[in-house]
C-alpha cells in the first residue's frame, strides 16, 4: 500500500492480510540498506493470523519516496508520524539491526506508542567500522560486500531453500538501494547513543524479545544479551550457527520465536 507521511509517499506491505478494523497492529522495520522485502515470511504469517501488518519501506528506501532520515531518533519519530496517518495509537514493533535501534528509540521516546518490541540482531550502541563507512560514503561496492560477508555465519551462503544462495540474495538486496542510502543508514547506527538516563520511566519496562545469532559478526550476541539486561521484561533467544542475517539463514526459527512472543498474553 501507498500512503503520504510528512508530504512523501510511503510504501508498506500488508502481508496480503485482510484484518478486522480492531485488529492489533504490527510494524516491521528493516535494517540498513534494506527494504520491506526482508520481512516477506513473517509479514505473511501474522497478516494471515488476524493482525494488521505494516512491513514498511523507510523514507528513501525501496518503494518509499523522500530522503533517507539521518538519525535513529528521527526514524523513531517518523514511525509515530506514520501511526498518526493510519490512525493507531499503539503498535507492536519488530526491528532487525538498524530497525532494532529504531524500535528501542521508539520505546524510549514514545513509550505509550508501543506494547511490545522484538529486537533482532541488536546492539546499543551499534558501532560501524571506519573502513565500512568510508566505502559506503564512496558508493564503493566493497561496502555491500563487507556488510554481506560479515552478516553471514561460518556456513557462508548456506540456504534451507534448494538452489538459492543467501550471500547472493543479500548482495542483490543491498545493491537495490539508491546511492547514499547505505552510508546514511550506517552513519545513523554509528552515531546512535543509548543511555538509560534518556529513557522515560516506563520505556524500558515494555515487553521485549531479543534474538541474537551466536555467529553474528555485525552485532555480536553478547551485545544483544546486554541490551536484554536493560529491559526487565525481556525474553531472549540465542540462535546457534546463525549470523546477522537471521531472517534468511534461520527464517523458521526466527518466526517460531516471534509467534510465541507476539501471541503471548
Amino acid at each position: 500500500m501507498r500512503i503520504q507521511v510528512n508530504g512523501a509517499e510511503v510504501f508498506f506491505s500488508t502481508g496480503s492480510g485482510h484484518p478486522d478494523a480492531a485488529a492489533p497492529t504490527l510494524i516491521f522495520l528493516h535494517g540498513a540498506g534494506f527494504d520491506h522485502s526482508a520481512w516477506v515470511m513473517p509479514a505473511r504469517y501474522f497478516a494471515r493470523h488476524g493482525m494488521r501488518v505494516l512491513a514498511v519501506d523507510l523514507p528513501g528506501h525501496g518503494l518509499s519516496g523522500g530522503a533517507p532520515l539521518t538519525s535513529v531518533t528521527a526514524m523513531a519519530d517518523w514511525v509515530v508520524d506514520l501511526m498518526q496517518v493510519i490512525e493507531v495509537q499503539q503498535v507492536m514493533v519488530v526491528g532487525h539491526s538498524m530497525g532494532s535501534l529504531i524500535a528501542l528509540a521508539l520505546a524510549m521516546r514514545h513509550p505509550l506508542a508501543v506494547s511490545k518490541i522484538a529486537l533482532l540482531g541488536a546492539s546499543a550502541p551499534m558501532p560501524v567500522t571506519n573502513m565500512l563507512l568510508a566505502a559506503a560514503a564512496d558508493h564503493h561496492h566493497a561496502a555491500v560486500e563487507m556488510v554481506n560477508i560479515w552478516s553471514h555465519s561460518t556456513q557462508l551462503g548456506a540456504s534451507a531453500n534448494p538452489g538459492t544462495s543467501n550471500v547472493n540474495a543479500g548482495e542483490r538486496l543491498l545493491e537495490r538501494a539508491i546511492d547514499g542510502v547505505l552510508h546514511t543508514d550506517l552513519a545513523a547506527c554509528n552515531a546512535f547513543e543509548f543511555s538509560l538516563e534518556q529513557a522515560a520511566p516506563t520505556a524500558l519496562s515494555v515487553e521485549s524479545l531479543v534474538i541474537a545469532g551466536d555467529q553474528d559478526k555485525m552485532t555480536p550476541a553478547k551485545a544483544g544479551m546486554l541490551v536484554a539486561q536493560w529491559l526487565p521484561q525481556a525474553r531472549t533467544c540465542l540462535l546457534p550457527g546463525c549470523g546477522h542475517f537471521m531472517l534468511s539463514e534461520q527464517p523458521n526459527e526466527v518466526l517460531d520465536e516471534l509467534k510465541t512472543f507476539i501471541f503471548s498474553d
